[in-house]
């Protein structure tokens, strides 16, 4: 692996198990089904200042992932898609730009999960507070509406890196989404979520009857109680690692 003499040190075992993390969420991807073929990436920054980062190798199954397997690259290095283990396009494009504007966005995962894709197709792809779930994401979710095409190109990138901003999901039209976090654990909750809100929404679309749409007020008091069980979102996440040790071991290696 060609290194960037840009890359900025860091403490090897915090860089050990963001490695495992990282790899079980994308074999989680893959396990509920929420990847595309082998597009779609992930990435965690490693460094403090959030610009040395690990990202997925391009083009390999999210169900192979491995954390040593991982590329550790500079959102600063021009040289990087030069490299011979080069990152996929698309990939450096999105996450060099989240992980250079986006100071709390340490984790960033991109996907097009079936029903939060189906959602983004739509004129309003937005989720409205009809459960606990959907409610979740009240006034907390991006909406990227400026879809440009495979984002390749740095422009792009840095356009989907803006409209994230200061939240941590974004609806992104004729695209997918995308969830940003401190941590992997709570980048994937968020993601499970999302997907699950999506799913509901798709399906009571499906109905053809009116939506029962919460008052502002008790969406938003929905999604403070979301905040109150924080600690459930890592448990989640331990819980379904737990899950790849028993099904799809070898992740961690």
């Amino acid at each position: 692996m060609t290194i960037s003499p840009n890359i900025v040190p860091i403490d090897r075992s915090e860089e050990r198990q963001l490695r495992i993390d990282l790899a079980a969420a994308l074999r989680l991807a893959a396990y509920y089904d929420w990847h595309e073929g082998v597009a779609n990436h992930f990435s965690a920054a490693v460094s403090p200042d959030g610009r040395t980062f690990l990202v997925n190798p391009r083009w390999r199954h999210f169900s192979r992932a491995r954390a040593s397997e991982l590329l550790l690259v500079d959102a600063d290095d021009p040289d990087t898609m030069k490299r011979p283990d080069a990152p996929d396009p698309s990939a450096w494009s999105i996450h060099s730009a989240i992980h250079r504007r986006i100071p709390h966005a340490r984790v960033a995962l991109h996907l097009h999960p079936p029903y939060a894709t189906t959602l983004a197709t739509l004129k309003d792809p937005s989720i409205k507070p009809i459960d606990q779930v959907t409610a979740r994401f009240f006034n907390r979710l991006a909406m990227d509406m400026s879809f440009g095409g495979i984002a390749t190109e740095e422009a792009e990138g840095e356009r989907i890196a803006a409209t994230v901003g200061n939240h941590s999901a974004v609806m992104m039209a004729n695209h997918g989404v995308t969830t940003v976090a401190p941590t992997v654990a709570e980048a994937f909750d968020a993601m499970y979520h999302l997907e699950r809100a999506a799913r509901t929404m798709v399906l009571a679309y499906s109905t053809g009857q009116e939506l029962n749409v919460m008052s502002d007020e008790l969406a938003e008091s929905v999604a403070l109680e979301w905040e109150a069980y924080k600690d459930a979102e890592y448990s989640h996440f331990e819980e379904m690692k737990r899950v790849l040790d028993r099904e799809n071991p070898g992740y961690a290696e």
